[in-house]
């Protein structure tokens, strides 16, 4: 459990050290009380001062030291020997492993550290955060998950969040990925199906995370493909490589899309570039940059997409969600009364997407869909997008809001795949988001629901939602807006 002592907070781990080359691992289980020095340039912050092995049969002990600039996690032996030292930064990536573990990487080296109960992995979560926002001085967003990363978010800056490259860099998330069989199964039937498009064809693989597009290219008769990976996944990519395929099949470029080189042009393009409601966290911008490397008569895959939209009528859903804000209705919380941000509590809560699944049966009009031919957009189109509806309702109640989920079409020249997120179809790790309006509306079957989504980019790697739903008939009117860079996850993460 967790204790002070001198300020410092102690739990017991066990350390596990992963390391890019495998030869020297071995080098190391050999000699575990040997001093390892890092085998990087480090930066000016000396991120790493020092690292040696103990093996991870002991019982170590790691300090967190919250220090008003930095926070130190140091780790020391039974004899209080130093094992090693960090200072937590936004170099520093991390992530929860499991429900007892958590994963710390600095350049090339990576420490799974696990402990000894959950409650101990949560309170040192939790104390890491608090250090993360001393650190920064900053209003950095703290406990706020995402789905599509799976994990706490630790820090915010300016180029956008970082829980979606935190996300994509661990491994049990990747497994999570590659276990949702609608997906996986969608992209390979569709390469195979098609295999004419891909047999002796160069093919630029767009964030490839694991590879898995890439491995199921080359299965489909590519000669090379060329897979771009910005986080530290890479690292793990290029053993899976390197143990299933000849390198000249499929060569990685590690960094961002926009700063790495295509050594060709090519004739396809494949990607996972989708979110939330398809265009969250903006993958999708990357996508269409890519094309700058595609061949005249190139394809892209997926081919084009629809956002559909739906009212839907959800009584507990609406009150579920207003009932959050009943804590600040407290008049005497420790002797404080907290009533008077419950109203401005309601209005943040309103604000945030609902991720969930949800039965049919509650849509109260059939969908209008909104289409992105990829091929044919550009980067600067995905910037501000409106979409008007009119609804004819199929039935009596109130409009709780709008349901939104998406479809992608793998158009190859031999058959069109499609892998849908709609709640009639199997459920994949995109869910459906909903949104509310924080004021229903009441319409009557046969009338008509009108008005229009706006959603505009903004500088957290997501997307502002505009609505503005009118009932033609009566006049009544509703409007809010949402952020989707941060949703509200009402269902486990996938």
């Amino acid at each position: 459990m967790e204790k002070k002592s001198e300020e410092l907070l102690a739990f017991s781990v066990r350390v596990f050290t992963l390391k890019e080359e495998e030869e020297e691992e071995e080098e190391h289980m050999e000699t575990p009380e040997e001093e390892v020095e890092v085998q990087e340039e480090v930066s000016t912050q000396q991120l790493l001062s020092v690292c040696r092995e103990r093996g991870a049969e002991q019982v170590l002990t790691l300090l967190l030291s919250p220090g008003e600039e930095a926070q130190q996690l140091t780790v020391q032996d039974v004899n209080r020997a130093l094992v090693f030292r960090l200072t937590v930064s936004k170099e520093m990536d991390c992530c929860q492993v499991g429900g007892q573990s958590f994963m710390v990487t600095v350049g090339n080296q990576s420490l799974l550290l696990q402990f000894k109960t959950t409650t101990d992995m949560k309170s040192f979560k939790r104390l890491l955060k608090r250090g993360d926002d001393a650190e920064t001085g900053k209003g950095a967003q703290r406990g706020n998950k995402d789905a599509e990363g799976g994990q706490t978010r630790l820090r915010q800056t300016e180029d956008g969040p970082a829980q979606g490259y935190q996300f994509h860099s661990c491994l049990s998330q990747h497994q999570n990925l590659l276990q949702d069989s609608p997906r996986i199964t969608t992209y390979q039937r569709f390469m195979l199906l098609n295999e004419r498009d891909f047999r002796n064809k160069v093919v630029l693989d767009v964030s490839c995370g694991s590879g898995i597009l890439s491995f199921f290219a080359v299965q489909a008769g590519a000669t090379r493909v060329y897979a771009v990976e910005s986080s530290p996944m890479a690292k793990y990519t290029k053993i899976l490589v390197q143990n299933n395929c000849p390198s000249e099949h499929i060569r990685l470029l590690e960094g961002k899309l926009e700063e790495v080189s295509c050594p060709d042009m090519v004739d396809i393009i494949v990607s996972e570039p989708m979110g939330y409601m398809l265009l969250n966290l903006k993958l999708m911008e990357s996508f269409l940059h890519a094309k700058k490397w595609l061949k005249p008569n190139g394809l892209m895959f997926p081919s084009y997409g629809d956002i559909h939209l739906a009212p839907f009528s959800d009584d507990q859903l609406y009150f579920e969600h207003y009932g959050r804000a009943s804590f600040w209705q407290q008049r005497s919380f420790y002797g404080v009364n907290l009533s008077a941000l419950h109203s401005a509590t309601v209005d943040e809560f309103f604000r945030q997407p609902i991720v969930d699944s949800f039965d049919v049966q509650i849509l109260m009009a059939r969908s209008v869909k909104h289409c992105i031919n990829f091929m044919e957009a550009k980067e600067e189109d995905l910037q501000r997008m409106e979409i008007p509806f009119v609804f004819t309702l199929m039935q009596s109640g109130l409009v709780h809001g709008l349901a939104f989920w998406f479809d992608v079409a793998y158009a190859g020249s031999k058959s069109t795949v499609w892998l849908s997120t709609a709640p009639t179809e199997p459920l994949t790790r995109w869910y459906q988001v909903r949104c509310l309006l924080q004021t229903p509306l009441f319409a009557k079957l046969g009338q008509t629901l009108s008005g229009r989504v706006l959603l505009t980019a903004n500088n957290r790697q997501s997307y502002d939602i505009n609505i503005t739903a009118i009932v033609d008939q009566s006049g009544f009117r509703s409007v809010n807006v949402l952020d989707l860079s941060n949703p509200f996850f009402r269902t486990p993460f996938w």
